[in-house]
């Protein structure tokens, strides 16, 4: 049985013709455009299951492709993986706060790419977990209805902000949340507070959960995400 449709937006030559090499050896069914306008064609008439996006596009951008799409309903649910240059750390964070689920940095690794588009897929299968559950992972235990968190049974004494961040993030292991998601999520978006404020409790939360701390990672220039 051949394995997701997945549609690649790029306008490099080169690098579609490496994606389709090996999205097709993993068993994908590849479809390639080199614009945005044809990107939005395609999926009008024959939505995939996943959009590989560059978003140094000529003409429509990226950034222009993912707003569209995640503003249309039929489209919205799609998992998106945008591909971006070294040192495009805004048009990342723009990114995602449009809605985009990830992305991989050019050059690439094949394998490291397969891994991300694998995760993506994997969590549009998977129900969303509901807002009252309990968290488990390895030692850590979350329950957000009682506002408490244990490591290997102790209890963990969090401020209200540090715990709802907590939980934000490992209901979504994987994700990548910008800082100003983090923001509105724990605060809404009224709240006045910077972004580096987000690092300072961020530091606490790691100091706060000791060894499960590190479930927590930087991405740098970006914000933050939970271990898979």
């Amino acid at each position: 049985m051949p394995r997701e449709k997945i549609l690649v937006v790029d306008d490099e030559e080169d690098i579609l013709e490496l994606l389709r090499y090996n999205l097709a050896k993993e068993g994908y069914q590849v479809q390639c455009v080199q614009s945005g306008e044809q990107a939005l064609a395609r999926v009008s008439e024959d939505p995939p299951a996943l959009i590989l996006l560059d978003l140094m596009l000529p003409g429509l951008d990226g950034l222009d492709v993912c707003r569209a799409l995640k503003r249309n309903a039929a489209s919205a649910g799609i998992p998106l993986i945008m591909l971006t240059a070294k040192g495009e750390d805004a048009d990342i964070v723009a990114g995602l706060e449009l809605g985009a689920d990830d992305y991989v940095n050019k050059p690439f690794s094949p394998r490291v790419l397969l891994a991300r588009i694998k995760t993506a897929l994997r969590r549009k299968q998977q129900p969303e977990q509901d807002e009252t559950s309990v968290i488990k992972i390895e030692g850590l235990v979350i329950d957000p209805v009682r506002y408490e968190a244990f490591v290997d049974g102790a209890a963990i004494a969090l401020t209200v902000t540090e715990f709802r961040i907590l939980h934000l993030l490992a209901r979504r292991p994987g994700w990548v949340f910008s800082r100003d998601q983090i923001i509105n999520a724990v605060k809404g978006e009224d709240y006045a507070v910077t972004e580096r404020s987000v690092d300072v409790q961020i530091v606490g939360l790691r100091k706060k959960l000791g060894e499960a701390g590190a479930f927590i990672h930087t991405v740098r220039g970006v914000g933050y995400r939970f271990k898979e």
